[in-house]
């Protein structure tokens, strides 16, 4: 019986692991711009975003936005966006990738009052969506199409 990595590695996806942590959420290890850093991972969350802390780390172009960012116990939330990034995960790689900023501080401070380590921000649907995802929640690996 063919395995799940064997099928889809096969079709040209690469296998990325996730760390589950203490909060039940899944990080993961991306680069923004050739830097790396530790992302929560979130289906639900429609954009990927990183935190006005990192505008520089990450050398981002930033305008303003008169969007209004809303998330788990946040809303109305100031947001910037950096419009032309690259981003990669593990081997699979996008250019022209926007980001929403936003301060990420109630979740760093959620993830460090349950002992977890604080993130540089989040992998949403839309690098989800770009490289047709497919998440193996028991075996703990994210693929993403090359």
């Amino acid at each position: 019986m063919e395995t799940l990595k064997d099928f889809l590695t096969y079709r040209g996806y690469s296998k990325i692991k996730l760390k589950f942590t203490k909060t039940n959420h899944f990080e993961i290890k991306a680069s923004i711009n050739g830097i790396k850093g530790q992302f929560i991972l979130d289906t639900g969350a429609s954009n990927s975003c990183v935190g006005f802390e990192a505008i520089k780390r990450f050398n981002l172009k930033v305008q303003d936005s008169e969007i209004k960012a809303v998330g788990a116990g946040a809303s109305d939330m100031l947001t910037q966006i950096s419009k032309s990034n690259t981003i990669k995960v593990g081997t699979w790689q996008k250019s022209c990738m926007p980001l929403i900023l936003f301060s990420l501080s109630h979740v760093n401070k959620g993830l460090i009052h349950h002992n977890a380590d604080p993130v540089d921000g989040i992998i949403g649907a839309d690098v989800l969506k770009k490289g047709k995802a497919i998440i193996d929640y028991e075996k703990k690996y994210l693929y993403l199409k090359l």
